[in-house]
């Protein structure tokens, strides 16, 4: 399989965005049109949530291949809110284990006219091979793809990051943990990059760098207090024991004293530095709780930014998607 990340293959012929599968190739005007939509749609805990009727008659499948919590329910939150009908395919009791290839579930949903396919898998390459092969008029929205593209989750990093400290040119943003194994990192570090982002810092020990060719642009550091000295965000990620093999494994306690984000640490950003992480958290390895739960946090925020975000990039698709067919209508007749 093919493991381009479709950042061609996600437009279609006049160069609207059909499909969101990374957001490498977007441009800055394109990220500012998502982040501003998914801020028309953020509402705060207490508040009746926004809805529209953008994907009324619409069916979205979400087909998460991988455990997932805050993403999955985002994304359902998000297209009911926006009045789709909702299939949560459980792919542990799917036609998968049978044997059916990805393709040939894909296209059994296809034929009960699903509009739009949420995917997360461990396989690189795998939104953009079905996005390949979908019909014309259904998109595939990357949930998370192995190692190497989170693109919902990168834009609602940067949302939340823009909510707290406004213009992204004046920030020096930390990311620290196990970057070689995160998509998130990846996808946080384009978005913020193609922004227009200060300074990007990838903090990691030397085992858990990405390629030097990879977020080309970022400085990198192998200390932590170094790599967070003076940052005005510091995003902490937890080590992916899933993507290593037994003999690449780290001690836990051993990474939580040298690079764990504890209160003490977080002195040396500064003073009103906002701490995030994509969740799930493992508390005492990369993240203290008093960190976490802590007056410099803005993790709850970006669960609830998850859903705006999602509402934006649905809406947005379909969308596109709507207009493609009223043009091909037209030169039908």
């Amino acid at each position: 399989m093919t493991t381009d990340t479709g950042s061609e293959l996600q437009r279609d012929h006049a160069g609207r965005l059909r499909h969101l599968l990374t957001l490498e190739g977007l441009s800055r005007d394109e990220l500012t049109h998502l982040l501003d939509l998914a801020q028309f749609y953020v509402r705060v805990p207490g508040e009746v949530p926004a809805r529209d009727q953008s994907l009324w008659g619409r069916t979205v499948a979400n087909l998460f291949f991988e455990p997932s919590t805050r993403t999955r329910v985002s994304f359902e939150l998000a297209a009911k809110r926006l009045g789709a009908d909702v299939v949560n395919l459980d792919m542990q009791s799917s036609s998968r284990v049978k044997g059916e290839t990805v393709l040939d579930t894909i296209y059994t949903l296809q034929a009960m006219l699903v509009d739009v396919f949420v995917m997360r898998d461990a396989e690189p390459g795998l939104p953009a091979y079905v996005a390949a092969h979908v019909a014309p008029h259904v998109s595939v929205v990357n949930a998370g793809e192995a190692h190497v593209s989170h693109p919902t989750q990168g834009l609602l990093d940067v949302l939340t990051i823009r909510q707290r400290k406004g213009d992204l040119g004046n920030l020096s943003v930390a990311i620290v943990g196990d970057l070689s194994h995160s998509r998130v990192a990846r996808s946080t570090g384009r978005a913020l990059l193609t922004l227009g982002v200060g300074e990007l810092r990838l903090v990691s020990p030397a085992s858990l760098m990405p390629d030097a060719h990879e977020l080309a642009g970022a400085s990198r550091h192998h200390s932590l207090v170094e790599g967070i000295k003076g940052a005005d965000v510091v995003m902490a990620l937890r080590i992916q024991y899933e993507r290593m093999s037994a003999e690449d494994k780290l001690d836990a306690t051993a990474f939580y004293r040298e690079w764990g984000l504890s209160a003490e640490n977080l002195k040396h950003a500064q003073p009103d530095a906002i701490v995030m992480h994509p969740g799930p958290m493992n508390r005492g390895v990369e993240i203290t709780s008093d960190v976490a739960d802590g007056p410099h946090s803005v993790i709850r925020q970006q669960v609830t930014n998850g859903v705006a975000v999602r509402m934006a990039v649905l809406s947005t698709i379909v969308r596109n998607v709507q207009e493609r067919n009223v043009e091909a209508g037209r030169r039908a007749v």
